[in-house]
């Protein structure tokens, strides 16, 4: 098969990419306890763009000092220390010729390992489905979140906001990605039996997409046009792992025809198995209806891609960036290697526990 269509040049917004390969974003809760970027961040970032890669995506980075914080040592973008700490990463994954993009993160209802509250929010107060993550040092069943107060959404809003320019302005980071996606807050918010609010921020799909507008009227507000703004979006969660939408495609074409008017460069789609239909009543993956109701933006996909034959098809079937997970991290020179024709190592499930930080012995592969 011709893999070179993975190696052409990209475009997201005004930023240009050597290739249309990009690492997903992979919680690796290695920051300090107070959230800054260790040297071991450094080296696990840029030996993803030594491997190749056009892109990075970050891991989650908590936006603020209340609520949004999921995990302890998990990495923030909340005060000045921390972007600091995030500069070394963006630094040397820059210097080795990728481009890095920060994923801003608000946990809501999943919160698990938060250093500055002791009760979580979402925009209902419904128990979450499904048990803390234990490689993320969590145990037992997530605790009742409080509603968010109409006051605490707007602080919400623009904490996103205010991340967003510590990421770009003093971090340096090419644009943000907000993390729309696998049961965090915002997904919390478009989720029907999560968000059974009867004001502006529940009801339909079309108005329980409002949050996702109002974020990134904020974040685009804060970084300006030249900064590249995408958005992860999902069906599953991490919490709920088969979650489908409830309207099947009528969703689909809520959610990302409302994505699409939005003022993003890209859409981030993720499905365990991005290949597969979207839904048991059609054939059409995730990918191909976000490619047909959101025409002219860029998408990436994601989701078990890491054989290039599946890659390659993705491309066919709409997507314009492919994003590794598992992938990357069994291989950070996937790129080189696929490009050369060199086997690729099967990922190994140890990297990822007993707790899912950067492990030594990956940094020297």
């Amino acid at each position: 098969m011709n893999y070179s269509p993975l190696f052409d040049q990209k475009s997201i917004g005004n930023l240009s990419l050597r290739n249309g390969l990009a690492v997903a974003p992979m919680t690796r809760v290695t920051a300090t306890e107070e959230g800054v970027a260790t040297d071991q961040m450094v080296r696990y970032y840029s030996r993803f763009a030594k491997g190749g890669f056009g892109l990075v995506i970050t891991e989650g980075s908590y936006i603020d000092q209340a609520y949004s914080q999921t995990y302890a040592f998990q990495p923030g973008l909340s005060d000045e220390e921390q972007a600091q700490g995030w500069k070394n990463v963006v630094d040397q994954v820059h210097e080795n010729g990728a481009s890095i993009v920060a994923q801003l993160l608000h946990s809501g209802a999943l919160a698990q390992g938060n250093r500055f509250r002791d009760v979580t929010v979402a925009p209902s107060s419904v128990q979450p489905r499904g048990e803390q993550m234990v490689f993320y040092r969590g145990n037992g069943p997530y605790r009742l979140p409080r509603a968010l107060t109409d006051e605490e959404i707007s602080d919400v809003i623009a904490g996103f906001g205010t991340s967003a320019a510590l990421a770009t302005k003093a971090a340096g980071f090419d644009g943000v990605e907000i993390h729309g996606a696998n049961g965090y807050l915002l997904d919390q918010f478009l989720t029907d039996y999560a968000n059974q609010r009867v004001d502006q921020w529940g009801g339909s799909t079309k108005q329980r997409l409002k949050i996702y507008e109002e974020v990134v009227k904020s974040v685009r507000g804060a970084v300006g046009k030249d900064a590249v703004v995408g958005i992860r979006i999902s069906q599953g969660k991490v919490n709920d792992f088969y979650h489908k939408w409830a309207e099947k495609e009528a969703d689909a074409e809520t959610i990302f025809g409302g994505l699409a008017a939005m003022d993003l460069d890209y859409l981030h789609v993720t499905e365990f198995e991005a290949w597969q239909p979207a839904f048991e009543t059609g054939k059409d993956t995730l990918v191909s209806l976000a490619r047909r109701y959101a025409p002219n933006m860029t998408i990436i996909a994601n989701g078990s891609l890491h054989n290039p034959e599946r890659a390659v098809d993705a491309l066919r079937n709409g997507a314009d960036i492919i994003a590794l997970g598992r992938g990357a991290l069994g291989n950070p020179s996937w790129p080189r290697k696929v490009e050369v024709g060199q086997s690729l190592a099967e990922f190994d499930p140890a990297i990822l526990g007993p707790i899912a930080d950067v492990k030594i012995s990956e940094l020297t592969l």
